[in-house]
């Protein structure tokens, strides 16, 4: 998120399940957040609105399933518009389901592009990429929320991964 912002993102909105880690996401530059665990009709109506006129240019989706589904719902458009701009779906993760169901009318009546995650970019590019993120790091320009952990207590992390920081291990 903070990476989308500093490349030129004029506005970032995080979904997610747990409501510590999107508080935190508010305090490091998300303009809204949406909460995933809520009624389906619900749930679609926060995504219209966060979309607005404008819409979705990129979406990031970790989560798929269900909260996929009503988001696609929710920028389906039941008039005839005329196309203004595309909406790319990037598809990373399915730790809500691994199934969608895909109406014909998103396809119809949204320029929607839904992207996989397949294969890797070159070593030149990750190793650019990268260390464009540890020079903005250290810069301070970046906030990243660890959690230093003990060695020998690492097992009660791992049982209980829900604090939203990276897990820094020491000895």
């Amino acid at each position: 998120m903070q990476i989308a912002k500093r490349l030129g993102a004029k506005r970032v909105i995080a979904a997610g399940r747990n409501e510590r880690v999107l508080g935190r996401l508010r305090e490091v530059g998300a303009d809204a957040t949406i909460q995933l665990a809520q009624p389906g009709e619900s749930l679609k109506d926060v995504f219209a609105r966060e979309a607005g006129d404008a819409g979705f240019d990129v979406i990031i989706d970790y989560v798929w399933g269900r909260p996929t589904e009503t988001l696609l719902a929710a920028i389906t458009k039941s008039e005839f518009a005329v196309v203004t701009k595309e909406t790319r779906l990037v598809q990373v993760g399915e730790s809500a389901g691994a199934t969608i169901a895909l109406a014909a009318a998103v396809l119809r009546s949204t320029a929607l592009t839904i992207l996989g995650t397949a294969g890797m970019p070159s070593h030149e590019v990750l190793v650019d990429a990268m260390q464009q993120v540890m020079t903005r790091a250290a810069r301070g320009e970046l906030r990243v929320e660890t959690e230093r952990v003990p060695l020998a207590e690492i097992e009660s992390v791992w049982q209980h991964p829900e604090s939203g920081r990276r897990v820094v291990v020491i000895p």
